[in-house]
């Protein structure tokens, strides 16, 4: 596109144009890396997945399956001659090998119930690891069941019985697969011993805890014979989360007698810093390779080099950076991978690593690097065109006081058009312990698009500033972090970024709880949109697949143990003071924020003559309007933008 091409704002459906790379691998050789990229056929409201390989020296792509399917998570064989990938082209979803020089590839598995998690090779080439839930068709859901897990349903999942997952392994040369586990579990992110002959792997939901998001570390040797390396009692808590696909959160050390793995302790609260141990696979206490790092890392393990040096994600001030870790000596790191945005470590071949860049204005390309982060350079372009064409809005980085004299980052988009001061979105993120920073929202580019300022800041309880800082919410829902986000607002108005009669708040998960805690607190704002809040801690405690364990930790207690607190923080106890416009949006599968959440907020709201809406996703999940069907992330970019409009802008 030439320099004289005029731009234009970011408009709703321009979201809907990116492509994401999700899973990435570098060849054995070095050579190539192959990966899925996530496409929208916008008119077609169509979502597909297709597998590209990339020439690492010259850039040259090629895209290798087709068609309005999904393939994703490619895996090399160990001599680089096939890759192992998922693929759902004949309905359910199963393992399919392709040879690297051409031809349609072969299917590999052809489980009734299909294949749940990505191919995992065996270090001799001769067999594939992956899992598959219970055979047989799933219980027809209009009939009636029994419940007896703790927690029994997980949010985009659905009932858990259901989405068990065992460990099969399947020779390449064809055959039957052989299944290694068989419990009630949802077993996943293997890795295979350097030797072949056990698989490293994390056990999460077990039906007698409420432990939603914490695993259990376990070895299964190809017998089938497990030892736990770490357990739910031991300590230290896991994480279990399902984000694109499992983390793999633990590793092996090159010589098979060490392991290494992501944890917290489990005396601290939620929101704690994520730390890199290593223990014996034998036995061993496992001492903390991060210990005196102030940031956490970002859940995963990354590639292990040598047996020395661990690559990872570090999560700190708005960005995620590639880190590399010390596993041996005394505890060391170092910084290799940094600037304005949020990387995420794919591969490593020894020699370079392989990373994808997320910014605020492209969330997804693909860059290669040194090991120290040297000659790094951009690998794909599949981006580019869309963004060069995109007039986006300035970015100020913002640091303000809050209560106690607390520092607050936080970012302002400011649009191209209009003039200051500007009427103004308060963008609240969820978590809480999420975090904001240099990465790609849809939302916030889409607003600042239409003509707004869009402000997004990281309170108190945000991962990235310290264990201090992201704990300090425990206890404290909605009454802390407030103050935080009121003194944002504050601070950009005596700026002159923001029209004090013309603003506006969002958010969804914690952001949309935020949300109604806010318009129950202030009628400083014109027009709110929460989507799929949470809005009584009391029922929520019983009815989200979290509630009972994230209700201990986050708010310090049970409902009856500490009825004020549950009291103070519930946006329903102030929902009749109300009287600011309020749109509540609800995907009605959401387990994870129920939609009753949203019902009580809307019949208090409509009994006490606040002007409020709710729109309805059928059949959707906690984040359906971030990664589901097309219908339901423009219905939602449209809801949004015409909300605001109206009672904003008064349009």
């Amino acid at each position: 596109m030439s320099e004289t091409t005029q731009k234009r704002p970011f408009e709703p459906l321009d979201e809907l144009r990116y492509a994401f790379i999700g899973s990435a691998r570098i060849s054995p050789d070095g050579k190539w890396a192959v990966y899925d990229l996530t496409q929208n056929d916008i008119e077609k409201e169509k979502i597909s997945t297709s597998l590209w390989r990339v020439n690492l020296e010259s850039g040259e792509t090629r895209r290798l399956t087709y068609g309005y399917k999904t393939d994703s998570s490619p895996e090399w064989s160990p001599d680089g001659k096939q890759i192992a990938f998922l693929s759902d082209r004949d309905g359910k979803r199963q393992i399919y090998l392709m040879p690297l020089d051409g031809g349609e590839p072969r299917k590999l598995t052809a489980l009734k119930q299909g294949v749940g998690h990505r191919p995992v090779w065996s270090p001799d080439g001769q067999t594939i690891a992956f899992t598959a839930g219970p055979e047989g068709e799933k219980p027809d859901p209009k009939n009636p069941y029994r419940v007896t897990r703790f927690i029994y349903r997980f949010d985009g999942i659905g009932n858990l019985d259901a989405a068990v997952q065992n460990i099969y392994i399947q020779p390449v040369s064809g055959g039957e697969p052989l299944q290694l586990t068989n419990d009630e579990q949802i077993n996943h992110s293997m890795r295979w011993s350097p030797d072949g002959r056990e698989i490293l792997y994390l056990a999460g939901n077990d039906p007698d805890r409420p432990e939603l998001f914490s695993a259990k570390l376990r070895v299964v040797n190809l017998d089938g014979q497990i030892d736990e390396i770490v357990g739910l009692d031991s300590g230290f808590f896991i994480w279990n989360i399902r984000v694109l696909s499992w983390n793999a959160n633990a590793n092996w050390s090159p010589d098979g007698k060490k392991i290494f793995f992501t944890a917290t302790t489990g005396s601290k609260p939620m929101g704690s810093k994520v730390d890199l141990w290593v223990v014996d696979r034998k036995n061993g206490t496992p001492e903390n390779r991060t210990k005196d790092l102030k940031w956490g890392i970002n859940f995963s393990v990354g590639k292990i080099l040598n047996g020395e040096t661990a690559l990872v994600n570090v999560q700190h001030d708005g960005k995620i950076d590639v880190y590399s870790v010390a596993l041996t000596g005394e505890p060391h790191w170092q910084l290799l991978v940094d600037g304005e945005r949020s990387t995420a470590f794919q591969d490593s071949d020894g020699k370079r690593m392989l990373f994808t860049s997320n910014t605020l204005e492209n969330p997804s390309e693909l860059y290669i690097a040194n090991l120290d982060g040297s000659d790094e350079r951009p690998i794909t372009q599949i981006n580019r065109q869309h963004v060069e064409g995109i007039a986006f809005p300035k970015v100020e980085h913002l640091l303000y006081k809050t209560e106690g004299d607390a520092q607050v980052e936080g970012w302002l988009l400011l649009p191209t058009i209009g003039q200051a001061p500007y009427p103004t979105i308060l963008y609240i993120h969820g978590g809480p312990h999420g975090a904001y920073g240099y990465q790609y929202t849809s939302d916030l580019q889409m607003l600042a698009g239409a003509g707004y300022a869009v402000l997004f800041t990281n309170p108190r309880g945000s991962r990235g500033y310290g264990d201090e800082f992201s704990t300090a919410l425990s206890g404290h829902w909605g009454v802390m972090d407030y103050k935080d986000l009121m003194a944002g607002v504050d601070y950009v108005i005596e700026k002159g970024f923001s029209d004090p009669d013309r603003l506006g708040v969002c958010g969804l998960s914690y952001g949309g709880f935020m949300t109604c805690f806010t318009v129950g607190q202030t009628r400083r704002f014109k027009a709110a949109v929460a989507e799929n809040p949470i809005t009584d801690l009391v029922s929520r405690y019983g009815t989200a697949d979290m509630g009972p364990w994230g209700s201990l930790s986050e708010l310090g207690g049970k409902p009856h143990e500490i009825p004020d607190v549950y009291r103070v923080s519930s946006p329903i106890t102030y929902a009749h003071t109300c009287t600011t416009p309020t749109l509540l949006v609800q995907g009605e599968a959401d387990y994870r924020c129920p939609a009753g959440q949203s019902e009580q907020f809307y019949a208090h709201l409509k009994s006490n003559g606040c002007i409020t809406e709710m729109v309805r996703l059928p059949d959707m999940a906690h984040v359906a309007s971030i990664n589901g069907p097309l219908i339901m992330q423009k219905t939602q970019n449209n809801e949004l933008l015409g909300w605001m409009n109206k009672y904003v802008l008064g349009q």
